[in-house]
């Protein structure tokens, strides 16, 4: 089992959660994280430290997130590995929290 970022990171990209992996399985896209499903143990340590609530375990992802269990899969192997907090992107406060966000994923 692994761990899925979902919809509510898009455009936030809040990067509490990298800090606390211990295996870095965290990789950054221009606007929008992804845990590779293959490096992610499941400790879970990520949920609680994510400001925009946007991390669930796969088991417990919402009916209508699920795919982003093939898009984290996918984003996984062609966005690099981030190990460390970085500043969220400048408008992340005012799209936290903000629903139908899926198209504006950039790749």
């Amino acid at each position: 089992m692994t761990h899925v970022v979902t919809e509510a990171c898009i455009k936030c990209r809040y990067t509490d959660c990298v800090d606390v992996c211990p295996v870095d399985c965290f990789h950054a896209g221009p606007n929008f994280l992804v845990i590779d499903p293959d490096e992610c143990i499941d400790c879970a340590v990520c949920v609680a430290e994510c400001p925009a609530e946007a991390i669930y375990a796969e088991e417990d992802l919402p009916s209508d997130q699920m795919q982003f269990i093939e898009i984290n899969a996918e984003l996984s192997q062609q966005w690099e590995v981030i190990s460390r907090k970085v500043d969220a992107l400048p408008d992340a406060d005012d799209w936290k929290g903000k629903t139908g966000k899926l198209e504006l994923l950039e790749r």
